[in-house]
């Protein structure tokens, strides 16, 4: 049962990690240019980003997207 789903990337990962890794990479500035979303544009957080991306499943899902080309 350790490869519940081995052809998923992202199964084990949590949202905050994906975003710690999405900033350290872009930074806020570039992540906004990437994903026009607010949260990245107006007084950036790692906290109000996730809380954002929590309540806001196609904003997730862009944010998912972007990680997956990032890591490939």
């Amino acid at each position: 049962m350790h490869n519940e789903q081995p052809n998923n990337p992202l199964h084990g990962v949590k949202l905050a990690q994906i975003l710690e890794t999405l900033v350290e990479h872009y930074g806020f500035e570039e992540l906004s240019n990437h994903i026009n979303i607010n949260c990245f544009k107006s007084n950036p957080s790692i906290k109000s980003s996730l809380k954002f991306l929590r309540r806001t499943p196609w904003a997730r899902t862009k944010v998912e997207n972007l990680y997956l080309k990032l890591i490939r």
